[in-house]
């Protein structure tokens, strides 16, 4: 009987320590510019939307300037709209995604709503296409009662000074197959457990949250990506990523005792993405495509329903 690893790193049962998390961490290779892509394409929309620096980075040998994009004529009488990007960095299309709505869309919601869009939460991780930080910490799960990962934590404290004020938040993700490759394996050998292999969701689907849970507002925004591209079915047991599926394309848990990015606001209305970008069924564009519908059917549901 085989007794190989399941991932090159680590020890069966055995957390991962600094010497695992070093190793990780030069497994990892720099294949794009967070500068080119996403710190110019924001410098780029000065002229119709402000600029916040609300942060900087230093990786290693590497420093990034954490940014976001703010309605210019911010009315504090107006509830906020927040379109976050990039928390886990390898999820292309949700960078894009708010990128593309920023540069498209935002300024349409002027004197209607304050919109605040981040693109990309996690610079470092979005440069060397992997979903943890430097430190192999998943920013993802640092919006709770655990805090260490400094993404989070940034984010965080730009957001505290809007507590109450969000209306709306949509956090924009996708599933690739390396979730099951490379992530899923990672993770259970850094944290000592046995792994589980994982089945991908085919197609577009949402994680609302449980604890403010608005069914309609989660069909209405499927609905509109539906006319992008394809929505993700429950599995042979009806669920999604192990959860049940309550409406097409919809599954909930709790995400703020998760320590998901969809929780950290309370906003009344909030949602998760997930596009599956590897289907034979779609293509990188299309799904850039669905996260921008997906915004924009969030918004515009979420202004009709203020009240």
């Amino acid at each position: 009987m085989s007794t190989a690893h399941f991932y090159p790193i680590g020890t069966p049962g055995v957390p991962w320590g600094t010497t695992e998390r070093t190793a990780w961490r030069d497994r990892q290779v720099r294949s794009r510019s967070y500068l080119s892509d996403v710190v110019e394409v924001v410098e780029a929309l000065s002229d119709r939307l402000e600029i916040v620096r609300y942060g900087q980075l230093s990786d290693g040998d590497d420093t990034y300037p954490l940014l976001a994009l703010k309605s210019p004529s911010w009315n504090p009488a107006l509830p906020v709209a927040l379109v976050t990007g990039g928390v886990h960095g390898y999820e292309t299309s949700g960078v894009l995604g708010a990128l593309r709505f920023a540069e498209a869309h935002a300024a349409a919601y002027a004197g209607r709503v304050n919109v605040m869009v981040v693109p990309c939460v996690s610079p470092w991780a979005y440069e060397r296409a992997c979903r943890w930080n430097y430190h192999a910490i998943d920013p993802n799960r640092n919006f709770g009662a655990h805090r260490e990962a400094k993404e989070s934590v940034a984010l965080i404290e730009l957001l505290a000074p809007f507590s109450g004020q969000f209306l709306l938040h949509i956090d924009l993700h996708e599933t690739t197959d390396t979730d099951a490759s490379e992530f899923g394996p990672a993770r259970s050998s850094r944290d000592g457990k046995p792994h589980q292999p994982e089945v991908i969701p085919d197609g577009f689907y949402l994680v609302g949250n449980s604890e403010t849970s608005r069914l309609d507002f989660q069909e209405a925004v499927v609905k509109a990506v539906a006319q992008v591209t394809h929505i993700a079915p429950g599995d042979a047991n009806g669920r999604i990523i192990g959860f049940p599926v309550i409406a097409p394309g919809v599954i909930e848990f709790p995400v703020r005792e998760a320590g998901l990015c969809a929780g950290v606001t309370g906003a009344k209305f909030s949602t998760t993405t997930e596009v599956y970008p590897d289907s034979p069924r779609t293509n990188p564009t299309e799904c850039v495509d669905a996260q921008v519908k997906a915004v924009r059917a969030a918004l515009d549901f979420a202004l009709d329903h203020a009240g």
